[in-house]
Protein backbone atom coordinates (compact mmCIF):
# COMPACT_ATOMS: atom_id res chain seq x y z
CA UNK A 1 0.00 0.00 0.00
CA UNK A 2 1.80 3.46 -1.21
CA UNK A 3 1.00 6.12 1.71
CA UNK A 4 1.73 9.81 1.77
CA UNK A 5 4.54 11.71 3.28
CA UNK A 6 4.12 14.43 5.22
CA UNK A 7 6.85 16.13 7.26
CA UNK A 8 5.79 17.62 10.48
CA UNK A 9 6.48 21.53 11.11
CA UNK A 10 8.96 20.22 13.67
CA UNK A 11 10.76 18.08 10.97
CA UNK A 12 10.70 20.88 8.67
CA UNK A 13 12.47 23.25 11.46
CA UNK A 14 14.64 20.67 12.52
CA UNK A 15 15.81 20.32 8.67
CA UNK A 16 16.17 23.86 8.57
CA UNK A 17 18.32 23.85 11.55
CA UNK A 18 20.45 21.41 9.98
CA UNK A 19 20.58 23.08 7.17
CA UNK A 20 22.05 26.03 8.83
CA UNK A 21 24.74 24.29 10.98
CA UNK A 22 25.78 22.45 8.05
CA UNK A 23 26.30 25.26 5.48
CA UNK A 24 28.09 27.09 8.46
CA UNK A 25 30.89 24.08 8.90
CA UNK A 26 30.94 22.55 5.38
CA UNK A 27 29.10 25.64 2.61
CA UNK A 28 25.56 25.59 1.18
CA UNK A 29 25.59 23.19 -1.59
CA UNK A 30 27.52 20.56 1.12
CA UNK A 31 24.42 20.82 3.59
CA UNK A 32 21.90 21.03 0.35
CA UNK A 33 22.96 17.80 -0.76
CA UNK A 34 23.22 16.21 2.43
CA UNK A 35 19.19 17.45 3.43
CA UNK A 36 17.97 16.35 -0.24
CA UNK A 37 19.28 12.74 0.67
CA UNK A 38 17.28 12.85 4.21
CA UNK A 39 14.65 14.33 2.14
CA UNK A 40 14.38 11.38 -0.11
CA UNK A 41 15.05 8.97 1.84
CA UNK A 42 11.83 9.68 4.10
CA UNK A 43 9.96 9.90 0.50
CA UNK A 44 10.83 6.49 0.47
CA UNK A 45 8.93 5.29 3.23
CA UNK A 46 5.58 5.40 1.08
CA UNK A 47 6.37 2.23 0.54
CA UNK A 48 7.87 0.67 3.01
CA UNK A 49 6.70 2.63 5.87
CA UNK A 50 6.57 0.12 8.23
CA UNK A 51 10.20 0.03 9.19
CA UNK A 52 12.86 0.99 11.72
CA UNK A 53 12.45 0.24 15.69
CA UNK A 54 8.87 1.00 17.10
CA UNK A 55 8.92 3.29 20.00
CA UNK A 56 5.70 2.71 22.02
CA UNK A 57 7.81 3.14 25.14
CA UNK A 58 7.87 6.94 24.36
CA UNK A 59 4.19 7.32 22.43
CA UNK A 60 1.65 4.51 20.89
CA UNK A 61 2.80 3.84 17.14
CA UNK A 62 6.08 5.88 17.29
CA UNK A 63 8.78 4.60 15.34
CA UNK A 64 12.94 5.54 14.83
CA UNK A 65 14.85 4.96 12.07
CA UNK A 66 18.82 5.79 11.37
CA UNK A 67 19.97 7.71 8.24
CA UNK A 68 23.63 7.54 7.64
CA UNK A 69 24.58 6.54 11.04
CA UNK A 70 24.28 10.24 11.86
CA UNK A 71 20.48 11.10 11.71
CA UNK A 72 17.50 9.45 13.79
CA UNK A 73 14.22 10.30 12.17
CA UNK A 74 10.70 9.88 14.18
CA UNK A 75 7.32 9.16 12.57
CA UNK A 76 4.20 7.47 12.74
CA UNK A 77 2.36 5.55 9.89
CA UNK A 78 -1.24 5.85 9.51
CA UNK A 79 -3.85 4.15 7.24
CA UNK A 80 -3.19 6.37 4.29
CA UNK A 81 0.35 8.66 5.58
CA UNK A 82 3.42 8.61 7.31
CA UNK A 83 3.63 12.08 9.54
CA UNK A 84 7.68 12.32 9.45
CA UNK A 85 7.56 13.68 13.04
CA UNK A 86 10.97 14.65 13.87
CA UNK A 87 14.81 14.72 12.20
CA UNK A 88 17.60 14.49 14.47
CA UNK A 89 21.33 14.85 13.85
CA UNK A 90 23.69 13.28 16.53
CA UNK A 91 24.35 13.95 19.65
CA UNK A 92 20.89 14.72 20.02
CA UNK A 93 19.02 13.30 23.69
CA UNK A 94 16.51 11.72 21.09
CA UNK A 95 14.30 10.02 24.09
CA UNK A 96 14.63 12.79 25.82
CA UNK A 97 13.11 15.30 23.33
CA UNK A 98 10.39 13.16 22.01
CA UNK A 99 9.33 12.47 25.86
CA UNK A 100 9.15 16.43 26.27
CA UNK A 101 7.34 16.65 23.02
CA UNK A 102 4.19 15.28 24.68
Amino acid sequence: MKRQVIFAPEARDDLLSLYSYIAAQSGPLTALGYIDRIEEYCRGFDLASERGAIRNDIRPGLRTVGFERRITISFHVATETVTIERIFYAGRDVDHILRSDD
